[in-house]
């Protein structure tokens, strides 16, 4: 079920990438180089959006050739010599203190290669002190955006979407808030045994929707899904304990609600902490049904460089289960990225056996080996 990165000696950022729960996915890994890294020359006919300030002006299209087009507001990539409206809408979210600029090289990056394919959409509802907000405050403006994005493109069937850090919380938040079961119609049979004058029993068929159209990837980079709070997971703190604990308490005063979040502290109003509602379907919000219904789920988590997101928060691990030194990769195009798959049947004997009944906020240990199991049935 997971696939792991790295060598720590190779390049300054390593790069794990698993599966996130359900049944395991093909999982795929694009590593840039540095070359490409660098900055992009002039991408053929790509236009963008350039970002602005929420005004009331229309924001400017700008082409590749410096010629200003008529647009609706939204930073949107697609490609201007397409011949035909691409079907799939890719969602990028930017982190915490990020914005909507954090995603342009990649959002160009993803026209390019997929000129006809792909509507590209960098999130602009959550960035500076916004993201200070809280997780479900930014989930739902995220949710709100999401869906007028797809009024201005009708002919989306298709979305996907790609987060970073804080981000990935606040994408998983949103489909939650998008996800529905759409009719797709009825399978008619007749069963002579059990109902009197062979009547019709007729049996509903649904599809999962994410604001209306067919979910295909969900993808993190360096996203906490556990939260921040324990052992390590909070590189910067170097494991300390009393830095540990100092930080749990003081986070808020630094990032707002969404310190309290990411600390597993927001418990005022008797509830257990959001980031452990998020593990499971509630009644207003299909959390796990709406991350199970992407095709692929995929997150990328650094082994180590990473100073502000640890390994195991990451790659929704516990330590033992990362891998030794002797499973990193030998490929001589992506040295410092492996694949290490959990056999399924081990992964749904390891949540029979480990999830706790009940889940105390004040038990941290049950609290991660409850959010872990539910990721990985």
């Amino acid at each position: 079920m997971f696939a792991v990165a790295t060598k720590p000696h190779v390049l300054p950022l390593n790069l794990n990438c698993f599966n996130l729960g359900f049944q395991p996915g093909h999982l795929r890994t694009y590593v840039p180089t540095n070359l490409e890294m660098e900055l992009i020359p002039k991408l053929g006919r790509l236009f963008f959006v350039n970002q602005q300030n929420k005004t009331n002006q229309p924001s400017e299209v700008i082409d590749s050739d410096g010629n200003a087009v008529d647009c609706k507001d939204g930073f949107d990539v697609v490609s201007a010599g397409a011949k035909v409206q691409p079907d799939h809408l890719v969602i990028m979210v930017n982190g915490i203190i990020g914005s909507a600029s954090d995603w342009e090289y990649a959002a160009k990056q993803f026209v390019k290669m997929l000129p006809d394919r792909v509507i590209v959409h960098c999130s602009e509802c959550n960035s500076s002190t916004l993201t200070f907000d809280g997780v479900d405050r930014m989930g739902e403006r995220l949710a709100e955006e999401v869906v007028e994005v797809t009024k201005r493109w009708p002919r989306l069937s298709k979305i996907s979407f790609v987060a970073h850090s804080l981000g990935g919380l606040v994408a998983r938040y949103a489909i939650g808030k998008l996800y529905e079961n759409h009719p797709i119609g009825g399978l008619s049979h007749s069963d002579e045994k059990n109902e009197s004058n062979s009547e019709q029993c007729h049996e509903q068929l649904y599809e999962a929707k994410i604001a209306g159209l067919k979910p295909v990837n969900f993808i993190t980079f360096a996203t906490p899904h556990l939260g921040s709070r324990g052992n390590w997971q909070l590189p910067l703190l170097c494991g300390v304990p009393f830095l540990e604990r100092s930080a749990s308490q003081t986070a808020h005063w630094i990032a707002g609600r969404s310190g309290k979040h990411l600390f597993l502290t927001d418990t005022d109003d008797g509830e257990l902490p959001l980031l452990i509602r998020m593990v499971n379907d509630s009644k207003d919000i299909k959390f796990i049904s709406a991350l199970g219904s992407f095709k692929r789920r995929v997150a990328y988590a650094n082994a180590n460089y990473d100073h502000m997101v640890g390994w195991k928060t990451s790659s929704i691990r516990r330590q033992h289960e990362l891998p030794n030194s002797n499973l990193l990769s030998k490929d001589e195009k992506y040295p410092h990225v492996v694949y290490v798959e959990q056999d399924q049947q081990e992964a749904g004997e390891a949540v029979q056996n480990g999830t706790p009944a009940s889940v105390s906020p004040d038990d941290f240990e049950d609290v991660v080996l409850h959010m872990i199991d539910n990721f990985c049935v």
